[in-house]
């Protein structure tokens, strides 16, 4: 029987230390499941190279010489044209947090992550899932409390959140429409309807929620 060997998910660096992105490459080099393309010290140069190089995941810092993790975020096309964003940072607040869900990044960890957890966030959000550090989860349920119950989830319907919790594992509309029996136009209108009860305006900010939501449940 003949198997197809995955592609590996490729990747671009943007870091102003060279000895951090150094450990990446040792690190994340000798997985065969990730390829790194190329990488990047400042904003310029991360926009630069991933435009350029087209990478699936884009691992970035936050704090960089010209500017933050932020700027790349805005100047680089939503998925599914651009790369999915991962924030790899050894910062944290709620301010950051909320900018983060803001600028659409698919991730937010720290560095104090390990290389196996790394390598499962780097493959869970190229396949559309969404990743946030535990200390980052609370600090998004807090952010979600002051503008809404203790649980964002539960002013949901249920069927409001079966969509939501299909979008969090990367499902489209259409693919959503295909798994509960329902009309893709319909799918838009319960999104729709998601957005305005979580008080968001981009899906990733509705994952975030619902992932933050979910661990706090847990």
């Amino acid at each position: 029987m003949n198997t197809t060997t995955p592609s590996p998910v490729t990747l671009v660096l943007v870091d102003d230390s060279e000895l951090v992105r150094t450990g990446l490459r040792t690190l994340l080099g000798a997985s065969p499941a990730l390829r790194i393309l190329g990488e990047a010290a400042s904003v310029a140069a991360g926009i630069e190279r991933i435009q350029t190089l087209k990478p699936d995941v884009a691992l970035l810092d936050i704090r960089l010489p010209d500017g933050t993790g932020f700027d790349i975020c805005s100047a680089l096309a939503d998925p599914p044209e651009g790369p999915r964003v991962l924030f790899l940072t050894s910062v944290v607040d709620d301010a950051l947090v909320a900018r983060a869900i803001e600028s659409g990044a698919a991730g937010y960890v720290l560095k104090e992550i390990d290389g196996k957890g790394l390598e499962r966030a780097i493959h869970d959000v190229a396949a559309g899932r969404s990743i946030l550090d535990p200390e980052v989860t609370a600090r998004v349920m807090r952010l979600a409390r002051q503008g809404g119950p203790a649980d964002p989830l539960a002013i949901l319907s249920p069927q409001e959140q079966r969509v939501l919790a299909l979008i969090a594992e990367g499902r489209t509309n259409k693919e959503v429409a295909s798994d509960l029996g329902l009309s893709e136009k319909t799918v838009k209108n319960y999104v729709a309807n998601v957005f305005d009860k979580l008080n968001v305006t981009r899906r990733a900010q509705a994952v975030a929620v619902f992932v933050a939501a979910r661990r706090a449940r847990a």
